[in-house]
């Protein structure tokens, strides 16, 4: 059977710049190229209020456009006897605590040994909505970040789910350690994203981006860098990575905006970041309630943040992330 294009639905508001040229607002909504928007468009698999026009249109406020992106030529996805570290699973949902160096998804250069390819691996159910070689997947993480990741079993939870994200009632807390100082214990940084235009492996804060925000507290400066805790209100591809770097405190360990020296200053392994998804609460896909899992930080994270601190050696017992108070909200 031949799978069916996903498509998704943007409304045209202030703050995504009427009067854009159609390829350029469907480049910018849907992270594609222009001349992959534009090559869409002339297909007919982008309508405009349920109509077709042409690239050049200027969309307007309130304009409705539908993108459907056809699947990309079939590759089969194998399944791959990997070990998963299952925190939350029923028959709905569960949730995955990824480790860093695993890709999400496959994709040129990584066909095998990725998240869906464990998923597969462990037979059962997944919702099938996401698209083929996405199965399941309801966000994501970059290679190099650990942490919490949800998966849907059905298709009913990946519609809920999904619109739970885009309703911002999920919450992702992610534990960071950023190269200096930051300004102040508490920042948001509210910049737009987008692929940088002179690199489209890199993503970068443009002006006709998409709206991107993300909050960070202070949890402890140490000489060389801060701990910090950030929350997510959107979830841009390398959104916390981009913002910090915006503001001059990139992610130590992250080669590509500018925190890779920082690595061997607190003995990160190589092509590692820091920056861990710690902290996820959803409500369940079916039932509502609110569910609140936490990741503890992993080992090379913990003996990182114990080289920032300047210890010698790591205290027996340690738990970095509660002790920096990462879990307690303030009023």
């Amino acid at each position: 059977m031949t799978p069916e294009p996903t498509v998704h639905s943007y409304l045209v508001e202030e703050s995504e710049s009427p009067g854009s040229r159609l390829d350029l607002f469907v480049a910018r909504v849907a992270d594609l190229s222009r001349n992959q928007a534009a090559t869409l468009i002339a297909n007919g698999h982008v309508t405009v209020d349920g109509r077709r026009e042409k690239a050049s249109y200027r969309v307007e406020n309130g304009n409705q456009v539908q993108v459907a992106i056809p699947p990309p030529p079939s590759r089969e996805v194998l399944p791959e006897a990997i070990q998963l570290n299952v925190v939350f699973e029923d028959d709905d949902v569960m949730a995955v605590d990824k480790p860093a160096g695993m890709v999400v998804h496959p994709a040129p250069g990584h066909w095998s040994g990725t998240l869906v390819n464990a998923l597969k691996g462990r037979g059962g159910a997944l919702a099938e909505s996401g698209g083929t070689g996405r199965e399941g997947l309801v966000h994501r993480l970059d290679k190099d970040t650990s942490g919490l990741l949800l998966v849907a079993k059905t298709d009913r939870a990946h519609r809920s789910l999904g619109a739970a994200l885009a309703a911002r009632r999920i919450i992702r807390r992610y534990a960071v350690l950023s190269w200096g100082h930051v300004d102040q214990d508490r920042l948001t940084v509210d910049r737009p994203i987008a692929r940088n235009p002179r690199d489209r492996k890199r993503m970068a804060i443009v002006s006709t981006g998409r709206t991107a925000r993300t909050d960070f507290v202070r949890l402890a400066r140490f000489d060389a860098a801060d701990l910090l805790r950030a929350h997510l209100h959107t979830g841009r591809t390398h959104q916390i990575r981009v913002h910090l770097a915006s503001i001059g405190h990139p992610v130590v360990g992250d080669d590509t905006y500018g925190g890779g020296g920082a690595r061997r200053l607190v003995a990160l392994p190589p092509r590692r970041q820091f920056l861990h998804a710690a902290w996820l609460i959803f409500p369940h896909p079916v039932t509502g309630t609110p569910v609140e899992l936490r990741s503890p930080l992993p080992a090379d994270l913990t003996r990182a943040l114990a080289a920032a601190a300047g210890w010698a050696e790591q205290p027996a017992l340690w738990d970095p992330l509660d002790d920096f108070g990462f879990f307690r909200i303030d009023p």
